[in-house]
């Protein structure tokens, strides 16, 4: 349960961090510092920070901004 507390911020901010930019490729950066964050706070190891940087960056990449009306 303490863990679940620990991340619910750290996945809010990358959910919201994940569509910053306005190209795909600031999108895919944003993505996957916030993905390398939540892995490691998750996993706590190389590997888990790794994992999720790629999971953020194909997570920003997919993202499309909001364009204004």
């Amino acid at each position: 349960m303490k863990t679940i507390l620990k991340l619910a911020p750290v996945i809010g901010l990358v959910g919201m961090l994940a569509a910053c930019g306005t190209t795909m490729e600031q999108r895919a950066a944003t993505g996957a510092i916030g993905g390398a964050v939540a892995g490691q706070a998750i996993g706590g190891n190389t590997g888990a920070t790794v994992a999720g940087a790629a999971i953020g960056a194909i997570g920003g990449a997919a993202t499309t901004p909001k364009k204004p009306n």
